[in-house]
């Protein structure tokens, strides 16, 4: 795209919560490659409010709209994930790239739908895999990368999220209760943590799992209501890799203290700890900073390693702690923009990753062990 700004409408932006307001806009004013030129809600009082409020000079209510505007290069989907399908299709139907948040689509039949409209379209994709680009797990992929590790043994995975830990739910957040939302613990906090286990030692060959609920319904914010819970909240996976490696994890929601993520990778020669260290971490692995222990002595202490500049693209300070991650990825996607390299998750690897969960909901469903082609 040459040195020109990358011009951005982002689908779904609320000034008062959401994670566009929280994490996108604060990432891509961080970064000198990207403008914010449009804004689009289901209404225009509120998208006209919110690009008010935002200083952004165009405001939609209809998304094909905000697709086709002139001033549009790339699109950002962040709204709930039944919408994905309508939202995502109309930016590819207008010829423009597009940025979707994870989970692609509510099923992996819909993300078919998006990765073969995409390809159509002969446009760039990007899907908010964010984790990947957390400057520790990008060093201990590289470290992995050099043999520090030796011959891998096993990957051990913990990740105990904060939400779903009292009473009463956000009101915001109630429809992930819902399995049919698709934006449940296995699909966010599963798919996010799956997806950084896998970017840093390869995909999974075959797994076994149970899915289970623990917490059967939640009140509303005012405690009004009371909402069924039909989406599990307890994800174990027991896995293989392709060179036979083991691979366990535990994800799930509720934890009341001591939130995060953890994750443990035992070689012959050596032990890398990625673990949750910052305010955002109780989000999941995708908000919250991680970092980076490691240790290659017999009996010896795991000692923290300080993690290069080379790591940072975006400024933490700028963007905020759960901005941070979604910068990265910014980051990156604007240099495969103007370079014409692919190295950013794509609709395809974000499809691949859909078919890793739906073998997961089998082998939960059936007792049998999942071969992942």
């Amino acid at each position: 795209m040459g040195e020109q700004r990358i011009r951005v409408g982002i689908v779904g932006v609320n000034p008062q919560q959401g994670w566009a307001a929280r994490a996108h806009i604060p990432a891509l004013r961080s970064l000198p490659e990207y403008e914010i030129t449009a804004v689009g809600t289901s209404r225009i009082e509120s998208a006209r409010a919110a690009a008010e409020h935002f200083g952004v000079a165009h405001a939609f209510a209809d998304a094909r709209e905000l697709a086709e505007h002139p001033e549009v290069d790339l699109v950002v989907v962040t709204v709930k994930v039944p919408a994905h399908l309508e939202l995502v299709g109309a930016a590819l139907a207008a010829g423009k790239h597009v940025y979707c948040e994870w989970p692609l689509a509510r099923t992996t039949e819909e993300a078919e739908l998006l990765v073969a409209a995409a390809e159509s379209a002969g446009v760039r994709t990007a899907i908010g895999l964010q984790a990947r680009y957390a400057p520790a797990l990008l060093q201990a992929r590289e470290l992995i990368g050099q043999g520090y590790l030796g011959e891998l043994g096993s990957v051990t995975v913990y990740s105990g999220r904060a939400k779903g830990a009292g009473e009463r739910m956000p009101d915001w957040a109630l429809y992930t209760l819902d399995r049919a939302s698709a934006a449940g613990t296995l699909e966010v906090a599963g798919g996010h943590t799956l997806d950084a286990v896998q970017h840093l030692v390869g995909e999974l060959a075959s797994l076994q799992a149970d899915l289970t609920i623990r917490r059967s319904s939640y009140l509303s914010a005012d405690g009004t209501r009371r909402i069924a819970v039909t989406s599990p909240d307890q994800v174990l996976v027991n896995g293989r890799l392709g060179d036979g490696a083991a691979v366990s994890a535990h994800i799930h929601d509720g934890r009341s203290a001591g939130a995060g993520t953890r994750i443990e990778l035992v070689g012959s020669e050596g032990v890398l700890v990625l673990e949750s260290s910052g305010p955002a971490g109780p989000g999941g692995i995708q908000m919250g900073a991680l970092r980076l222990r490691a240790g290659r002595e017999v009996g010896g202490e795991l000692v923290e390693l300080d993690l290069p500049p080379r790591h940072f693209a975006a400024d933490p300070a700028r963007t905020g702690d759960e901005g941070f991650h979604v910068g990265q990825l910014y980051a990156r996607l604007a240099a495969d923009l103007r370079s014409g390299e692919r190295t950013v998750p794509d609709f395809a690897e974000g499809l691949r990753l859909h078919r890793v969960l739906d073998a997961v909901r089998r082998a939960a469903g059936t007792g049998v062990r999942q071969s992942i082609g």
